[in-house]
């Protein structure tokens, strides 16, 4: 269970265009140079771009296959990428009905998950609230948040973080009616309501019992969710993780961990349309040290063996 614990991680954002996709990439990159096995998942069932990042243009498998059952282990749609220790299960966006699972292909795709062979699985996960993304993001024991310093990006960010929290109380709840109400109460920004926060909720379930509240302490600490910053242009963009922090912790009485920064960088950019290329090539840019700083901080998180981190030369410049 402690191996499970560790090595699935989900990638989620509450809006497109945060470059969601290409940090699991370039995080699992850096991951597998570091000498770990790592397998990413795209699981964008309504819009998968993975395989095309990792320069696989027609994958002979994907996760529909498996899904439908035409393939019957996980194994099987695994695919290699050009990277060492690097593989890829590709999603699949052009058959009716994939993006939405029912709850049994769910349940098969997520069990057959813990049982890959990998040091690491990062899923990606489609942008937005969908039953399906938020069940894959609280699946995963260790979650991150992807977000830019745009405000819309800031907003969609702490939304996505929110839809997931009460999204699992309402699946902790779903038998106690009385409870269930209250939460939905809180859940909903309405002018006059008096609960409007997870600390209030807390206090309105009180008389209802102990097990209430105890599971309700339980899911806040079994979350788990990390953020990350991505595209920083300018120093004073690092600190818009704070704004997110503050508001999840007095609304959502979460505590959510600041786990590294993306600074934007022109390279990156300009190879976003031959990533594999970028990739293999071993082509240097100031954002490259970014992804090992959270690799690392992946890797602290799992109490794994690091490798010297003299290995790779710290050159950002955001400071």
């Amino acid at each position: 269970m402690e191996e499970i614990k560790n090595k699935i991680w989900a990638i989620g954002g509450g809006k497109g265009g945060v470059g969601k996709s290409l940090f699991t990439l370039l995080l699992g990159d850096s991951l597998a140079q570091l000498g770990n096995k790592v397998i990413l998942v795209d699981a964008d069932l309504g819009g998968s771009n993975l395989h095309t990042f990792a320069g696989i243009r027609y994958p002979k498998y994907t996760l529909a296959d498996f899904i439908g059952r035409r393939v019957e282990s996980m194994d099987e749609v695994i695919v290699d990428t050009p990277i060492n220790n690097l593989k890829l299960i590709c999603g699949a966006d052009d058959i009716l009905g994939i993006a939405n699972p029912k709850f049994t292909q769910k349940t098969r795709l997520l069990n057959h998950l813990k049982n890959l062979d990998a040091d690491f699985i990062l899923l990606d996960l489609g942008a937005g609230v969908s039953f399906t993304t938020m069940d894959f993001f609280l699946y995963a024991p260790n979650k991150i948040v992807v977000l830019t310093p745009q405000a819309t990006s800031i907003q969609n960010g702490y939304g996505f973080i929110k839809a997931s929290l009460y999204r699992k109380l309402h699946r902790i709840f779903r038998a106690d009616p009385k409870v269930l109400e209250i939460i939905k109460r809180s859940s909903v920004s309405v002018q006059g309501e008096t609960i409007d926060s997870i600390a209030k909720v807390y206090n309105a379930i009180k008389p209802l019992g102990k097990d209430s509240t105890g599971n309700l302490i339980k899911c806040l600490n079994e979350i788990n969710i990390k953020l990350v910053v991505n595209m920083v242009r300018k120093p004073k963009e690092r600190d818009v993780s704070h704004i997110v922090k503050s508001v999840a912790k007095n609304y959502l009485s979460l505590e959510i961990e600041d786990f590294g920064v993306i600074q934007y960088d022109k390279i990156l950019e300009a190879s976003v349309n031959n990533m594999a290329g970028f990739l293999t090539k071993g082509k240097d840019c100031a954002s490259r040290n970014n992804f090992y700083d959270i690799a690392y901080n992946v890797l602290k998180s799992c109490r794994k063996l690091i490798p010297a981190k003299s290995l790779v030369p710290n050159t950002s410049s955001v400071q």
